[in-house]
């Protein structure tokens, strides 16, 4: 009897142990994120609160900027090749296809140049896919309308990108988008605005330009 009683205490301790340990490792694996700061083209991993790694990086032009935003990697490759370098860390960008990456113009890292992805130096890129995994938390932080003059561009039905997203997040905030912030000017989209430009005695055009932008809040 006393033979099975302690029997039983080891398995207990053994599957206490198990998910304890594991446990800690997920809790581990959810501390480290990426940031990614676009006004200085830096990319950090960060866990537990620490920087554990530093990495400069080429990012999007005005035409084509980096999203922004808090994203997730959702895939990892190794067979991209060519401009896109030895890695690929996908990110699950509603309105593209947009990701982390080497480079076969090494040169070019630290400039505004890329067509709204983050090159990497692919020694770089190569040390990030090995600590990354699918799953982890991105969050990037820099200019909405990319590095350049800072223009706010119209928008109509088919546009797509930050400007959108911050269209979309004050309209949804003032009562007149139902639809979700992804960043796509879709027809639900229009029908918000052509609401909003309703209530605030505008044309109704459906489109957002420089007079939206400022009764939206978003210029002045």
């Amino acid at each position: 009897m006393k033979i099975k009683i302690v029997a039983a205490g080891i398995i207990f301790l053994m599957i206490m142990l198990f998910y304890a340990t594991s446990f800690q490792a997920a809790e581990k694996r959810e501390m480290v994120e990426i940031k990614v700061n676009l006004w200085s083209n830096e990319l950090f991993v960060i866990q537990n609160n620490q920087v554990i790694r530093r990495y400069p990086i080429s990012s999007g032009t005005e035409e084509n900027p980096t999203p922004i935003g808090i994203f997730k990697v959702t895939e990892k490759s190794q067979s991209w090749g060519g401009g896109f370098g030895t890695r690929w860390l996908g990110l699950d960008v509603p309105w593209g296809q947009y990701g982390i990456h080497g480079t076969n113009k090494p040169q070019l890292i630290g400039k505004n140049v890329s067509s709204g992805c983050i090159r990497m130096r692919n020694e770089d890129v190569e040390d990030l896919f090995t600590i990354i995994p699918e799953g982890t938390v991105v969050r990037i932080y820099g200019p909405v309308t990319g590095r350049g003059k800072g223009e706010y561009r119209n928008l109509s039905l088919g546009s797509k990108g930050n400007l959108v997203v911050l269209v979309q997040e004050r309209l949804k905030g003032l009562g007149f988008y139902y639809g979700r912030v992804d960043g796509i000017y879709d027809e639900e989209t229009q029908k918000a605005v052509k609401r909003f430009q309703k209530k605030n005695r505008l044309p109704i055009t459906g489109g957002i330009m420089i007079r939206e932008y400022i009764l939206l809040g978003l210029l002045e």
